[in-house]
């Protein structure tokens, strides 16, 4: 069952990779609902695969999102005082993210996913005009924006650069930048909402061998070894293919497997 389960994920790593890099979007997206269809059939109970597919995701965004933060420090496109201002807020947000989904159940948790994924979709939907140039708000409303990122995105087992890259860039943060700065961002996401779930998860006594917390250990393996692997295929092809046209179909597919999770 664990070579099964292993096996599997390595499947669904090369195309989380593939994807990720072609369409520039988060693995998480579909990272957390493949988890959700194909953890039952590795006797996960019903109220753990939820919280393990959302720990298993952040997990697999700590290791893949790491390269990704070094290669935009060594490009300079991480702007120091904006992480500075951000980092510690989405921390904690990510903290709380994981510790609020331990009290939540699981039709909760995958109701609160849905409906993130269908706005972030819509959001896809629609074409992205070139931002005006904005002051960017005070630190006090940078830091509650760090904060609601850090929470929802543990809650939905993503990196949040979907929540944070289109409102620096609304506030005229230069695309580069915003993308360096989501980047750090959301590797600390990854850290913290991980740990959230490992301490939350160590409470629980219905969780499968081979699990660390809510961390399904043989599903992270596969994920990491194969979509490292493949995200360079589909950065390669992004320049070839229509990227925005196969966007806006990816985002009426995750609405149409949004509305799937709620309605089950």
């Amino acid at each position: 069952m664990i070579l099964a389960l292993f096996l599997t994920c390595l499947l669904l790593g090369a195309l989380v990779g593939f994807l990720a890099g072609l369409l520039g979007i988060g693995g998480g997206l579909i990272i957390v609902p493949a988890l959700v269809y194909i953890l039952p059939f590795f006797d996960v109970t019903h109220e753990a695969i939820m919280p393990m597919a959302l720990a298993t995701s952040l997990a697999t965004i700590v290791i893949t999102s790491a390269s990704a933060a070094l290669a935009h420090k060594k490009n300079g496109n991480i702007s120091t005082e904006l992480t500075k201002v951000l980092v510690v807020f989405v921390a904690f947000g990510a903290l709380l993210g994981a510790f609020i989904a331990n009290t939540l159940s699981a039709k909760a948790l995958t109701i609160i996913f849905a409906i993130a994924v269908i706005l972030l979709a819509l959001y896809m939907l629609r074409s992205i005009a070139k931002p005006k140039q904005r002051p960017l708000p005070s630190k006090g409303i940078l830091r509650i924006l760090g904060l609601l990122t850090g929470t929802l995105a543990s809650l939905m087992g993503i990196s949040g650069g979907a929540i944070l890259i289109p409102t620096l860039s609304y506030f005229g943060v230069k695309m580069r930048q915003a993308i360096g700065v989501a980047t750090v961002c959301g590797m600390t996401v990854a850290i913290f909402g991980s740990l959230g779930y490992v301490i939350t998860g160590l409470q629980q006594d219905h969780l499968p061998a081979w699990s660390l917390g809510y961390i399904y250990l043989p599903a992270l393996l596969g994920l990491v070894i194969s979509s490292s692997f493949f995200a360079r295929y589909g950065v390669n092809l992004a320049t070839t293919l229509p990227v925005k046209t196969l966007k806006k179909f990816f985002a009426i597919f995750l609405i149409i497997v949004a509305l799937k999770m709620m309605l089950v």
